[in-house]
């Protein structure tokens, strides 16, 4: 049994992904309390951690210039320990300089490990059943997430245990993972050579404008719908917590079957959906005015992100397989282009209107709704959109 395990592909994936999911939310869920209440920062100082957080992200093109020298495979087990590393060390160095060196060193890991997880993924998996894998996998991570925050829950509010130590016991599990997955996997051989030069090529340019819009996306709900939860409607964290026990309750049920809704009925179609649902969401963000409105928009938004797989599909189709590996590093670069940038902008708009934050996202889901019309039913290389001349 286990010698079947370390000779799938497919386990490697969910090894990754999880071990991902495990250490970020680690990191993540305690950071707040922990830069407040051991580390004393200040609202400035924190921004500016979340600000050197996005870099990395911003970076992830400079994968391609180290697989010219180290394998993918290896270089996803590298990147697992630094992440491991970075969040070891968070715990131990309470003080600005200490914070930012591991807040970067984290990130580096935790970045390279999710675009060559990316890359991986669209390599290995079946064009025409990868929706459904994507979507167990994410499955499996919403779970992973569960787990973390019960963990924390009883670490912290039974036995008291300090923040460095809850820190290590998750990155001492992501730490073994990786030296586990490093010494039991079997090594697989590229059945393609990837390209090792970076390159953006015109034929995915409706691929990159999604993927940024995606990002931008991204930074309007995870910056902003929590803090107007909060600052709006004065939700305790209790019930934030609550509601991400249900998104991650929600998530193992339903983007399996997202998976399986994509291969039926084409990533065209379910990108509209997305896009229709974001249209709402964020209309009805800007003018909400009832909390338990507010709760079923934050996990309808949440919810949604199930659907980005059908972006990924979508590229798997139309990409030359030599190019998933450099691609996947242009995106994820592509992808934090608008975490540079747009916390700060509409950080500011907020304190004029925090209604026109969320019109702005409306703004960005009706030009990616209006985008997704020049997907072909069947996208596939030389016909990555209608606009291409047969």
């Amino acid at each position: 049994m286990f010698k079947n395990f370390f000779q799938s592909r497919i386990s490697l994936l969910y090894l990754l992904s999880v071990s991902l999911i495990f250490a970020f939310s680690a990191w993540m869920s305690l950071l707040n309390n922990f830069v407040i209440e051991v580390a004393s920062f200040n609202g400035s100082q924190i921004g500016f951690l979340q600000s050197i957080r996005e870099i990395p992200g911003f970076l992830s093109f400079s994968v391609i210039f180290i697989l010219v020298f180290v394998s993918q495979q290896r270089f996803a087990y590298i990147s697992m320990i630094v992440l491991g590393l970075g969040v070891a060390f968070t715990g131990f160095y309470p003080n600005p300089l200490g914070l930012y060196t591991t807040t970067i060193i984290m990130s580096l890991g935790f970045h390279y490990l999710a675009t060559i997880n990316q890359s991986l993924s669209l390599q290995w998996l079946d064009k025409k059943t990868s929706p459904i894998t994507l979507g167990k996998i994410t499955a499996a991570n919403s779970f992973t997430k569960l787990l973390v925050f019960i963990c924390i829950y009883f670490m912290m509010k039974f036995y008291n245990i300090e923040y460095k130590y809850v820190y290590l016991v998750f990155v001492g599990i992501t730490a073994i993972l990786g030296l586990l997955a490093w010494i039991s996997f079997e090594h697989f051989k590229e059945d393609i050579v990837q390209e090792k030069k970076l390159r953006v090529k015109k034929e995915y340019w409706l691929f990159y404008i999604l993927t940024f819009f995606a990002g931008a996306r991204r930074q309007i709900f995870i910056v902003f719908a929590s803090f107007l939860l909060v600052q709006k409607f004065g939700v305790s964290i209790e019930n934030m917590v609550i509601l991400l026990f249900i998104n991650s309750i929600l998530n193992i049920y339903l983007a399996p079957k997202i998976g399986k809704y994509i291969v039926r009925f084409g990533e065209r179609l379910a990108l509209r959906v997305e896009y229709i649902g974001l249209i709402i969401v964020f209309t009805s963000y800007a003018f909400v005015n009832d909390v338990h409105v507010a709760y079923g928009l934050y996990i309808c938004d949440h919810l949604l992100f199930s659907m980005a797989i059908a972006l990924k599909t979508y590229f798997q189709k139309i990409a030359n397989p030599k190019d998933l590996a450099s691609a996947s590093a242009v995106s994820f670069t592509i992808n934090h282009i608008a975490a540079v940038f747009l916390p700060a902008i509409l950080g500011i708009i907020w304190l004029w209107s925090s209604s026109l934050v969320f019109i702005i996202g409306t703004i960005i889901a009706v030009c990616s709704f209006a985008l997704s019309f020049l997907i072909p039913k069947n996208p596939q290389i030389g016909n990555e959109t209608i606009l291409v001349r047969k």
